[in-house]
């Protein structure tokens, strides 16, 4: 299986799931921010937020 075979497969698992897959990125998020310093939240939150906009983008298409 190839890369473009592994991210079809996603994209089909997430079609439909956009609001249920950034919820749950909110929640990776808040766990990876109890673990770390709080230097890292902005980046943590910058990543958050790029996946976000990858999954509404997704979902107009």
């Amino acid at each position: 299986m190839g890369l473009d075979d592994m991210v079809k497969k996603a994209k089909g698992a997430l079609s439909g799931r956009e609001e249920q897959a950034k919820g749950a990125l909110d929640k990776a998020a808040e766990a990876v921010k109890a673990r770390t310093g709080t230097g890292t939240d902005a980046t943590i939150d910058k990543v958050v937020d790029a996946a976000k906009d990858q999954l509404d983008r997704q979902k107009k298409s």
